[in-house]
């Protein structure tokens, strides 16, 4: 079950001018790359790479407003590269990653993901987290007939046969985060995000969700994504005195945010917080004392397995004892070895072939054992709320317990109208 979310934005105009103008040799097998889908679906044993190493993208933001977030979902995907190559890599090919930077701009990144996929002729690309960026490659990686992996939460409606999303959708991030704070008594509730594509939706879905839980929407406030600037719109929030903000603001704005929050008087004993994009990577770049707030995601250091020690050990071992591991490059490290695992039960790094294998393919991720859903290319993930601590870290302090079905288009919830305003 494949289709377009109903809230694409513009940007997409010009990604669609970047696959015309330039997307050659992808559909067919001679092009070098995994991009490419043997005529007959695989069986001939055309694998659709060739040589000792197969070429894969990694295209995230290390410059502008993302790059606080998306530099360390970068460093995640390295390390699982090196950990699959020592390990003999993908059907005993070597990784040969090619990294781009997409400057935090949806524009350039749909040129990045274009250039990896028709010049470079990767196999898949690994990157992305506002929408934005994602619903401006989405025409690009499906003109082209490549891969994208997704590994950032976000507002679901949307599902491609060109793209894993390996982040949380609505109905495993924010609806559980509702449920959350319906558990707390919250009778009222403001909303705080950045104005694109992400946050606008999400409110769209929690305003509908909060009327069917009896909680009220006491304000709703939006800030340009590259903006620092919340003073005005945090005033109206002290004057609503809601019980708790939700915060979906992304990047960089959140120092902001948080800054002109506590000037304002606010803080964890009044009007807590809960947001769904601060981690572990960026509370401690926020320059306020963020304990006591609340966060919903699907992945924290915290999480007490031995898969995800061996995890920590390894990250930090590479980059450092001073680095903490989050929820999206935690869903990027996956969506390596997911990859690897769909490839090698496809026996082949075409397109078709691999969609074909990847429903039912698991990983014993940091996280906890992922599954695809191969009708939407999302996975199955349990939810958490964790409260952070003085160390930064996160007390997980509510779970779903098991794992939530992907919903993209939440059509097991009996509230939810998409034509609804």
């Amino acid at each position: 079950m494949f289709r377009r979310s109903r809230f694409r934005p513009l940007i997409a105009v010009v990604a669609l001018g970047l696959v015309s103008a330039f997307a050659v040799g992808c559909g067919s097998s001679d092009s070098g790359g995994g991009s490419a889908s043997s005529s007959d679906g695989g069986s001939s044993g055309d694998t659709c790479v060739s040589g000792d190493t197969v070429k894969l993208g990694f295209l995230n933001s290390t410059s502008g407003a993302m790059a606080i977030s998306e530099q360390t979902v970068r460093d995640s995907l390295i390390l699982a590269a090196e950990e699959i190559n020592a390990d003999g890599g993908i059907m005993g090919k070597k990784i040969e990653y090619v990294e781009e930077d997409g400057q935090s701009e949806p524009t350039v990144f749909a040129e990045k993901i274009n250039k990896l996929l028709t010049e470079d002729k990767v196999s898949a690309v690994f990157g992305g987290w506002t929408s934005a960026s994602r619903k401006a490659m989405l025409p690009v990686v499906e003109g082209a007939n490549g891969l994208l992996f997704y590994p950032v939460q976000y507002e679901g409606l949307e599902a491609s046969k060109n793209i894993y999303y390996t982040g949380a959708t609505t109905n495993q991030q924010i609806i559980p985060a509702m449920d959350f704070l319906k558990s707390k008594g919250v009778k009222t509730l403001f909303l705080a995000g950045s104005d694109y594509v992400f946050p606008r939706t999400a409110n769209k879905i929690i305003k509908q969700y909060a009327k069917e839980l009896g909680i009220e929407i006491v304000g709703e406030e939006y800030v340009p994504l590259d903006s620092d600037d919340w003073t005005t719109q945090v005033a109206k929030i002290a004057a609503a005195k809601p019980d708790f903000v939700f915060n979906t603001i992304n990047g960089s704005s959140n120092v902001g945010f948080i800054k002109a929050y506590y000037e304002a008087g606010l803080g964890p004993d009044n009007s807590p917080i809960i947001s769904v994009s601060i981690a572990e990577e960026e509370a401690p770049a926020m320059g306020e004392d963020l304990t006591g707030q609340y966060a919903a995601w699907n992945y924290f250091e915290s999480v007490d397995t031995p898969t995800n020690a061996a995890f920590i050990k390894a990250f930090q071992g590479k980059y450092g004892t001073d680095r903490p591991t989050s929820d999206p490059m935690e869903a990027a490290y996956t969506s390596l070895y997911l990859y690897k695992n769909i490839v090698e039960k496809a026996k082949s790094f075409c397109v078709d072939d691999v969609n074909a294998a990847s429903d039912g393919v698991s990983f014993d991720a940091p996280e906890g054992t992922v599954t695809i859903n191969g009708e939407n290319h999302h996975i199955a993930k349990t939810a958490l709320i964790g409260q952070i601590n003085s160390d930064n870290q996160f007390d997980i302090v509510w779970t779903s317990e098991k794992p939530i079905e992907p919903d993209p288009f939440l059509e097991g919830y009996s509230w939810w109208d998409p034509d609804a305003g």
